[in-house]
This record gives C-alpha cells, sequence and structure tokens, in this order.
C-alpha cells in the first residue's frame, strides 16, 4: 500500500498531547512496517521538517513531500474549492491518514482514516479562544467524519461523543488507545538524573505536581484552591510545596493572576516549559501528581506520573474513569475540597500512597505504543479491502 500521512500538526513545533501521538504512533510504525510505502505531506513556510523529527527520515520506505504553500491560502483553498487534493499532492495513495483535526480534501478512491482525539471545543466551548472557535468551525469536523472510510477514537469515551455529537454510525468508529514512551518508568532513587534535575530546577525533597498547558479546561486554578485549603488546614505544621509546569496558553494570565495572588505564592513554583529529557524525572520526583481536568479524550499527563510511579489524582470524567482505572484517586473537579481530601490522603498515609503507586504502574503498562501501531497496520489493510 501507498499511505499518505498528514503532518502539519508538527509545524509549530509543539508539544501537547496530538505531538506526542503522532511521534511515538509513527515511530513504531516506521520501525515495524518495512512493507507498506509512507509518504509524509508538511506543509510549513520554512520547508524543512523541524529537527526533532528528522529521525523519520531515515527509514527507505518513508519519504516526504515538502510544500510552503501560506497556511492561510492552503487553508482556504481546502476550505472554500475542496483543492487541492492532498493525496493527490502526495504523488496518489491508497490511504490518507490524519493523526489530528486539520482542513482537508482527498479523492474520492483514496481511503480517509483519521484519529479523533476530543471533541472539547464541541463540550465545552467557552474553553476556546473565539479564533479557535471560528477555526474548529471552518473545519468542519462533523462532515470530515461523515466522508471518512474510518475514525480511529483514542478512548471509548471519544468514540461515544462523536457518535452522539455527529450521529455517526458505530461501526465506523474503532477504539484504539494511545501508549506510552518507554522513558516513562519508575526511576531507581540512586540515579544520577533525579539529582540533575532536582538542582537544574532547585527542587524541594517533597513536592506536589501538575504538569499541563496552562489554559482554562486543564482547571489549575482547582489546583490552587485545593493547595490553598490545605495549607490553611495545616496551620504552623511543615507543608508540602506545590510545583506547577507548562507553556502558556489561552487564558494562562488569569491563572497566573490567582496564582500570584495567592497568599501561599511562596510556595508555589512555576517552572514554565519543560524539554522532553526532564519530564521523567520530574514525575519521579514528585510526592503526588494532581490532574483535574475538566475534559480530556485520552489524557497523557497523567498516565506518564502513573507510570513513574506517582500517586496521581484526575478528575471523575470524559475518558478518566476508562483510561487511569483503579490506578488513580479519582475527584470532582468542580470541588477543591474534594481534590484537597484525596490529596491529604496521599501525603498522611505512606501505605496507602505506596499501594497507589503500585496499582498506576501497573495499569500505564497497558499502553504502548507497539500495541497502536499494531492495531493501526491492521486497520489500514481492512480499508483497502473495502
Amino acid at each position: 500500500m501507498r499511505i499518505a500521512i498528514d503532518l502539519r500538526c508538527l509545524a509549530d513545533g509543539r508539544r501537547t498531547g496530538v505531538e506526542e501521538y503522532v511521534t511515538g504512533l509513527l515511530r513504531e510504525l516506521f520501525d515495524r512496517d518495512e512493507t507498506n510505502e509512507y509518504v509524509l505531506f508538511y506543509n510549513a513556510w520554512q520547508g524543512e521538517l523541524p529537527e526533532d523529527f528528522s529521525w523519520m527520515l531515515e527509514y527507505p520506505n518513508v519519504s516526504v513531500k515538502r510544500f510552503r504553500i501560506p497556511n492561510k491560502i492552503l487553508n482556504g483553498l481546502l476550505w472554500y474549492m475542496q483543492w487541492p487534493k492532498l493525496d493527490i499532492l502526495c504523488g496518489g495513495a491508497d490511504v490518507f491518514f490524519m493523526p489530528n483535526l486539520n482542513f482537508t480534501a482527498v479523492s474520492k478512491q483514496t481511503k480517509l482514516v483519521l484519529t479523533a482525539h476530543d471533541l472539547s471545543f464541541e463540550a465545552y466551548p467557552e474553553t476556546f479562544s473565539w479564533k479557535r472557535r471560528i477555526w474548529h468551525l471552518l473545519v468542519n469536523f462533523r462532515s470530515l467524519c461523515r466522508r471518512a472510510t474510518l475514525i480511529i477514537a483514542v478512548s471509548h469515551s471519544t468514540k461515544q461523543d462523536i457518535v452522539s455529537y455527529y450521529r455517526v454510525p458505530e461501526r465506523k468508529v474503532v477504539v484504539t488507545h494511545s501508549g506510552l514512551d518507554k522513558e516513562f518508568v519508575h526511576i531507581n532513587r540512586n540515579d544520577p538524573e533525579l539529582l540533575r534535575v532536582k538542582e537544574k530546577y532547585d527542587l524541594p525533597y517533597r513536592y506536589i505536581f501538575f504538569f499541563g498547558t496552562f489554559e482554562p479546561r486543564k482547571n489549575i486554578r482547582a489546583v490552587v484552591q485545593a493547595y490553598e485549603i490545605y495549607r490553611h488546614s495545616l496551620g504552623e505544621k511543615e507543608s508540602v510545596p506545590l510545583v506547577l509546569a507548562g507553556s502558556p496558553g489561552w487564558k494562562s494570565d488569569e491563572i497566573f493572576r490567582e496564582i500570584e495572588e495567592s497568599p501561599f505564592r511562596e510556595d508555589i513554583r512555576l517552572l514554565g516549559f519543560i524539554p522532553d529529557e526532564d519530564k521523567h524525572v520530574l514525575y519521579n520526583l514528585a510526592t503526588l501528581f494532581v490532574y483535574p481536568s475538566l475534559y480530556e479524550g485520552f489524557g497523557f499527563p497523567p498516565l506518564e506520573a502513573m507510570a513513574c510511579g506517582v500517586p496521581t489524582i484526575v478528575s471523575r470524567n470524559s475518558s478518566f474513569p476508562e483510561i487511569v482505572g483503579d490506578g488513580a484517586i479519582m475527584i470532582d473537579p468542580y470541588q477543591p475540597d474534594e481534590l484537597y481530601r484525596a490529596m491529604i490522603a496521599i501525603l498522611s498515609d505512606h501505605a496507602f500512597a505506596e499501594k497507589l503507586s503500585r496499582e498506576g504502574m501497573h495499569q500505564a503498562k497497558k499502553y504502548t505504543w507497539e500495541r497502536t501501531a499494531g492495531e493501526l497496520e491492521k486497520m489500514f489493510r481492512y480499508v483497502t479491502d473495502l
């Protein structure tokens, strides 16, 4: 088969959940599949793939079709004229795979396979800027889902949302969970990497940790509010600091302002952007991990923390019950006091924290890119037979 893959989502150079999905999945897919031919569609003004993704060019059956069409022009043409056909720009393809939502147009004879990560823009439109809402409206995911030969949902929760919002036949949506990169493992306490990262960020011996984009949907305000309840409850007793890491997103100024106005600001650390080589170490150093997001289609950070043996707290909504299972505590994200009680349960009971750590690591082992890539290969074969 000749399979074209849309890589436009990598052009921004960000490392959100979508980029983690694309890089983890494609690395494993290209490692295992030497039979099919893969053509990568990439459009960016600079023309070349970012250096972080140059490894894709090392495979003999993988090539890149690079274009430098201004995105506003390309998106306008795809939206208004359904042209150019992206599979034709790639030199023709049996399957066109879209690992993320974007403007697209492909020939009728080409099978379109797309991944649906979440429908947060449908479920929580108020957590998106007006520009992003317009973008989602113009892309018209409903129409894309109906045009697609097959839709990959990263969780049963996402599948239910697609069927519910867009009235897509259930048989057309296949659930294939994402995987976790292999570096997310529990590290021995004597590993020198722990000391390197601890000194690099000047971290305390124990800390409550959050990692994610600073935007309303991640519900960081609840983390700060729960931490304030925790601190008030201690009085003069020794407390555990709060460490928040991640890049700024939409409305992040409001979140930073609330942190700055907290009476316990001196014990709240902001680390900002974290390079890939430090992420798994920061998890390992943490005493507990909190992630009270309002909605997630899959949710990488909690699983990454669980894989590293960190007791984890997540929201009781969307995909979390399915993904974390018994490996994390689930709370109501709209109730900071419930998050506080979960934090206290872990911080005050070492045996319970150890048990949760073991269960989290066991649950996280279920998610591998080997399995995800293997299922994707089967889907490519399936759609070409339709």
